[in-house]
């Protein structure tokens, strides 16, 4: 987990601010959001809130009197404590891709494996960057539907011993992954106390929250599980193509779910959500890594800090099929908001191609070398006595150079960071390494870590049990 104590990046004035809060409040009322689930609209109906078929017409001072019952921040737990992360304030912690039913080798695109997820799970356990392999880090089309989300859950809490994600394809599926947390952590009871999961529900965008996305809402929030609430938002086809438009869509949508989570189980940890960018008006295809979304990423964090939640967006998205220099200059116009604007959960921070169709194992080490390099870039600067190194003049004198001064040899293993991925061999010594550009030393260094890799020990009774449980829901779901 990353400490980010640099000053946000606040593009909004209090006059911007001013007539984005008029906007979400108008959709609420007149508008209203759709809730596809007689269980949250009995429950708005209950809190007094109009309610047409299954429209929702908000009253905005209960929305915000709602919100206001979602705490600031809050922990997650990790099995290893170490790896435990603080949500909200300050606190940025990074996850890996989410969602891609691809995968990419090098020059091999092909459909996702239980063993690629297994390898990507792996890799996150790795680095210390990574705060989490996520949840659906690809989707593994060679296991049953019905089951998979079994045998995922079970690699991330085996694995790694990081915090995880949990499905949310359905209610069962998340009530699967709820009772898989009670085993690893020792009981319900616990993990009701402190989370261990965090779970994504999205917003159909436009205004419409989908019955399997409330379903697993309901499992998670009843169960104090923080969910990111989350509108799903390409502008021009789920918004209007206007970035202000944009966001008071986003406000109304993500208000509303979270309002939600809180008639659900008041105080349940919620997380403002944003996936917001554009698509390409010739095409129609999605983009990533563009100005409209780093625009919509600083005002992301001003809005939910206006209204006192942690918040989730940015990572290493990209377009670009393979991973070269287009994935680069991507990632870095979205991951360098995400910094700016202090994220607090950063999903598809590692591994994402493609517009999200893809998990590439060299872009998640290409990824992971931003990742530690913005970390640096991101650590307040120490000025005292010692690194002003006025004896270093003293010694080294006019004209003279710094290599073997003493401040440099006291200094010189730690003192700047080293990229593990970049090169800055002579045009000599590269071609005699074999002449690797980015992406074929990326491939090299994600081989050695999985060959490497030696999984964090676990408890054999609680392994067991998980394994257990597996095999049991399997065979009742019928697979």
């Amino acid at each position: 987990m990353f400490t980010n104590t640099m000053p946000r990046y606040e593009v909004l004035s209090e006059d911007a601010m001013a007539k984005l809060d008029a906007g979400w409040r108008r959709i609420v009322t007149e508008i209203g959001v759709e809730f596809m689930s007689e269980q949250a609209l009995a429950l708005f109906r209950q809190a007094g809130q109009r309610v047409e078929d299954n429209t929702v017409f908000l009253d905005p001072e209960f929305v915000l009197a709602q919100v206001a019952k979602a705490p600031k921040e809050f922990d997650v737990a990790a099995r290893n404590p170490a790896n435990s992360v603080h949500i909200g304030g300050n606190s940025m912690a990074f996850g890996a891709v989410y969602g891609p039913p691809f995968v990419r080798e090098g020059d091999v695109r092909r459909d996702a494996t239980m063993e690629d997820f297994r390898n990507f799970s792996r890799l996150a356990q790795s680095y210390d960057v990574m705060d989490s392999a996520g949840g659906v880090v690809c989707e593994p089309n060679d296991t049953p539907l019905d089951s998979r989300h079994l045998d995922m859950t079970f690699a991330l809490q085996t694995l790694t011993d990081k915090i995880y994600m949990g499905n949310v394809v359905s209610g069962v599926n998340a009530a699967d992954t709820i009772a898989m947390g009670a085993i690893l952590f020792g009981g319900r009871d616990v993990i009701e106390k402190t989370p261990v999961s965090i779970s994504l529900i999205n917003c159909n965008s436009p205004l419409r929250w989908d019955d399997r996305m409330l379903d697993a809402l309901f499992e998670y929030a009843g169960a104090a599980q923080p969910v990111v609430m989350t509108p799903f938002i390409l502008m021009g086809a789920m918004s209007p193509v206007t970035i202000p438009a944009a966001l008071v869509q986003q406000i109304a949508e993500a208000l509303s779910g979270i309002a939600l989570a809180q008639l659900i189980r008041p105080g349940a940890p919620v997380i403002f959500g944003s996936f917001l960018s554009n698509i390409d008006m010739q095409s129609g295809s999605p983009t990533f890594g563009t100005p409209e979304s780093a625009i919509g990423l600083f005002c992301t964090g001003q809005i939910a800090r206006h209204f006192g939640l942690p918040f989730r967006s940015g990572g290493g998205l990209t377009s670009s099929q393979v991973s070269d220099a287009q994935a680069g200059y991507e990632a870095v116009m979205t991951l360098l908001p995400t910094f700016l604007a202090g994220a607090n959960w950063v999903m598809h921070a590692a591994g994402w191609l493609e517009g999200g169709l893809v998990a590439g194992f060299e872009k998640f080490i290409v990824d992971v070398q931003l990742l530690e390099m913005l970390q640096v870039e991101f650590t307040p600067l120490e000025i005292d006595e010692a690194t002003l190194a006025f004896d270093a003049h003293v010694e080294v004198g006019h004209g003279g150079h710094f290599l073997g001064a003493m401040h440099t040899m006291e200094r010189f293993r730690t003192c700047f960071y080293r990229p593990f991925l970049s090169s800055s061999d002579n045009y000599e010594r590269w071609m005699r390494g074999g002449s690797l550009d980015t992406a074929a030393r990326a491939t090299k260094i994600y081989r050695a870590k999985l060959e490497a890799f030696e999984p964090p020990p676990l408890d054999d009774a609680i392994r067991t049990e998980l394994a257990e449980y597996v095999s049991r829901r399997r065979a009742e779901l019928g697979d």
